[in-house]
């Protein structure tokens, strides 16, 4: 197709735990291999007339420096998709029949029964991806059905509309930040739905063995799966814009808050980062083969965390320096954060557990 490019070369990065190695580190945006020239003499006359800065002017972005396991939520089956709304204080988990909701006083024990059950008409339904609205007040499910479901959360959670999907098992969810088009990722192809009209845009065809996961960011979409290679594609065209080979299995894909960077997580645990604009890709190594790996971004931009089966990596952006670890004794499924910024939760074998952020 025009416009279709492969690429394969990658600078390479490296996760550090001590600030006094980011020398290392490529550059101050994900890596810039070739830095600057020095400024000229004029240039320096300049930057030493303008006043410094008070440090009490200068925002900073928070990062965590530890978490704290403060609860656990008992789901009873296995949670394969998890979500926490800091608009309705309420964590969502997901599996095989039901979502259970739990409030807020549920997050700091371990023995608290949800709030409520709901069930689906089709008691066979298995949710395996959940997608929160960008105003948190809606949510839309999919996995195991011919139906994905899109739910209203406030003031009770109930269910607006179903529809009626054209593949056996959804794996994936994206939603656009405008929350006009969602995403859905079936085996072979990827179904673009108008949310405001509940309307089937268009059945787009992907390589078979490319679609388990899938983005947005603006105006492109990206699909990647079992055959190594990331598809970015024109969300207007519906071209192929762009092809890369990453040699492993992808297992997870997400972007940053400003949707400038994509992260994908490949089955040998390792990071590609990538620019959905400019020419520039890095790959973190970690070298651990790995089941399950998830991959989201905390709404600050500041800082992501990894989990990479039964351990939970947080790192900060863009420098990759660990912030802190954590392992869990099951393997963790899916993971998401609070909006503000103050909650992690895991989803894994019957349970979800609850951690606050330390900072």
């Amino acid at each position: 197709m025009s416009g279709e490019k492969e690429d394969t070369s990658f600078s390479i990065l490296r996760i550090y735990d001590e600030p006094e190695e980011r020398s290392s580190f490529p550059g101050s945006e994900f890596g810039q291999p070739c830095p600057s020239p020095p400024p000229s003499g004029d240039v320096w006359s300049f930057l030493r007339a303008i006043p410094p800065v008070a440090d009490e002017a200068v925002v900073r972005q928070r990062t965590p420096r530890a978490c704290w396991k403060v609860g656990g939520l008992c789901h009873g089956k296995k949670v394969f998709a998890i979500t926490i709304s800091s608009s309705t204080h309420h964590v969502y988990t997901c599996g095989h029949g039901y979502i259970r909701v739990w409030d807020e006083s549920a997050l700091h024990t371990w023995s608290k029964a949800p709030q409520a059950q709901l069930n689906f008409p089709d008691h066979q339904n298995c949710v395996l991806t959940c997608k929160l609205f960008p105003d948190e007040q809606s949510l839309l499910t999919g996995g195991v059905s011919r139906t994905l479901t899109l739910w209203d959360l406030a003031p009770t959670p109930r269910i607006r509309a179903q529809l009626a999907s054209t593949g056996p098992v959804c794996q994936s969810l994206a939603i656009s930040s405008n929350a006009q088009i969602c995403l859905a990722c079936f085996k072979g192809f990827i179904e673009i739905w108008d949310l405001q009209n509940q309307i089937l845009i268009r059945k787009h065809e992907v390589p078979e063995y490319g679609s388990r996961c899938v983005d947005i960011t603006g105006n492109k979409f990206w699909t990647g799966g079992e055959d190594t290679s990331l598809y970015c594609w024109d969300l207007r065209s519906y071209q192929k814009l762009q092809q890369y080979s990453l040699h492993h299995e992808i297992l997870s894909i997400s972007h940053d808050p400003s949707e400038e960077w994509m992260l994908v997580g490949l089955r040998t645990s390792d990071i590609i980062i990538l620019h959905t604009h400019r020419n520039e890709k890095f790959k973190a190594i970690v070298h651990k083969y790995v089941r399950h790996h998830s991959l989201k971004f905390a709404s600050c931009g500041s800082y992501f965390v990894t989990t990479l089966d039964e351990s939970i990596h947080c790192l900060a952006a863009p420098s990759l320096q660990r912030l802190f670890q954590e392992k869990e004794s099951t393997d963790i499924l899916c993971c998401d954060m609070s909006s503000d910024n103050q909650y992690l939760v895991t989803g894994s074998k019957k349970s979800a557990t609850v951690y606050q952020l330390l900072y």
